[in-house]
C-alpha cells in the first residue's frame, strides 16, 4: 500500500483527487494521511468526498474514512468499468475537480460512458468549465480517446446548481510532443454574470482592456445569464494558438473590487503572451497524469508551481515512471515522460 502524507508539497485536494485516479488505473491500494493538512481548514470538503465517491462507484472500490473533514482515507481499488454516471457535489463545489477525479480511468476503460456532473461550474480554486473544455479537452482528444463536454447551466459559488454532461470514447493515450504552441490565432474577453448589477462585469472588462492595449475593443464582451443561475461573476481572457488555447480567470468575491480582478487576471495573461510555453500553470498540472498514463511525451511549461511538482510526485510514485523538469529559460521550463 502507498503511504502519502498530505500535509507535503502543495498540500491540498489535488493530492486525493490524483490518487484516486491512479490507484483505480494501476490497482494500488492508498492510505492519505493530513490530508489537505496546508489548507486553512484542513480536511476533506464536500468536493473531495464527491470525486472519492465517484472513483469508488465507477470501480466498486472500498474506502475507509471518506467523510467531510476526515484527515485520513484509505482506499482499496477495483476495475473502472464504462457506464452512465451521475454525480451530485450538492454544494458549489467543483464539477471539474470530480471530472478530473474519474477521467483517467474511464478513458481506459472497456467501453463508452456518459457523465453528468451537478454542482459548481465557475468558482474559485478550480478551473471554470470553459477551460476544461478548450484548453484540457483538446489536449486529451489528441492523445487517441473523444472527450466532448456540454454546459448545461451554470452553477456560481455559493449557490451552486451547475450541471455538465460528458461523453467518453476510451482509446489508448499515445504520447505527445506539445513543447510549440503556434502562431497565435486570436484573442478574447468575456465576462458572464448574473444576479449582480451589469457595471460589476462592465468595470472588469474595462480594467482588463485597459490593461491589455493591443486587444481590440470587439475581443471584449458581456454576457447576461438567466437570473436563476446567480448571483455571480467570471472574467475570462483567453488567447487561441495553433496548438494551445489558455484561459486565464478572476472570480468574483466579496471584498475584492471589479478593477482589482481585472488587473491580476490581465497581467497573469500578458505572462503567458510573453513567454513562448505550451501550457499555463494550471494546464501544466492537469496534463501530468495522462502524459504519465501514455507513457512519454513532453510539453514546455512556465515556471512550475508546487501543484505541478506534487503532481509529479504522487504520479512517479504509483507508476514508477520518470518525469524530468529542466528550465529552458527565465520562466520557460520543459516536462519530459519516459
Amino acid at each position: 500500500m502507498i503511504i502519502i502524507d498530505g500535509s507535503e508539497g502543495e498540500g491540498g485536494g489535488q493530492m486525493v483527487r490524483n490518487s484516486c485516479a491512479l490507484s483505480l488505473v494501476t490497482g494500488q491500494p492508498f492510505r492519505i494521511t493530513n490530508i489537505r493538512g496546508k489548507r486553512s481548514k484542513p480536511g476533506l470538503m464536500r468536493q473531495h468526498v464527491t470525486a472519492v465517491e465517484a472513483a469508488a462507484a465507477i470501480s466498486g472500490s472500498a474506502c475507509s474514512g471518506l467523510s467531510v473533514g476526515s484527515s485520513e482515507l484509505t482506499f482499496t481499488p477495483g476495475k473502472a468499468r464504462a457506464g452512465d454516471y451521475r454525480f451530485a457535489v450538492g454544494t458549489a463545489g467543483s464539477t471539474g475537480l470530480v471530472l478530473q477525479t474519474v477521467l483517467m480511468p474511464l478513458l481506459l476503460a472497456d467501453g463508452p460512458s456518459r457523465l453528468v456532473l451537478e454542482g459548481g461550474t465557475h468558482n474559485m480554486q478550480a478551473p471554470p468549465f470553459d477551460f476544461i473544455e478548450r484548453c484540457f479537452l483538446p489536449v486529451i482528444n489528441r492523445m487517441g480517446p473523444r472527450v466532448s463536454a456540454r454546459l448545461v447551466r451554470h452553477g456560481f459559488y455559493p449557490r451552486g446548481g451547475g450541471r455538465i454532461e460528458v461523453e467518453i470514447a476510451p482509446a489508448p493515450l499515445a504520447p505527445l510532443d506539445c513543447t510549440r504552441r503556434g502562431a497565435l490565432l486570436g484573442v478574447r474577453a468575456q465576462a458572464p454574470y448574473c444576479g449582480l448589477a451589469g457595471e460589476i462585469p462592465q468595470r472588469m472588462i474595462d480594467r482588463a482592456r485597459k490593461e491589455l492595449p493591443n486587444w481590440g475593443a470587439a475581443d471584449f464582451a458581456i454576457r447576461k445569464l438567466p437570473e436563476d443561475q446567480g448571483p455571480g461573476v467570471i472574467l475570462m481572457l483567453e488567447a487561441r494558438y495553433q496548438e494551445a488555447t489558455e484561459i486565464v480567470s478572476g472570480f468574483g468575491q466579496l471584498g475584492v473590487t471589479a478593477e482589482r480582478l481585472g488587473k491580476t487576471a490581465a497581467a497573469r495573461m500578458r505572462g503567458y503572451l510573453e513567454c513562448e510555453a505550451f501550457a499555463g500553470p494550471y494546464l501544466a498540472d492537469q496534463l501530468i497524469l495522462p502524459f504519465v498514463l501514455a507513457g512519454g511525451g513532453a510539453f514546455t511549461t512556465v515556471k512550475p508551481s508546487q501543484h505541478l511538482i506534487t503532481a509529479i510526485d504522487i504520479a512517479q510514485r504509483f507508476t514508477g515512471r520518470a518525469v524530468r523538469l529542466e528550465q529552458q529559460s527565465e520562466s520557460g521550463h520543459r516536462v519530459w515522460v519516459g
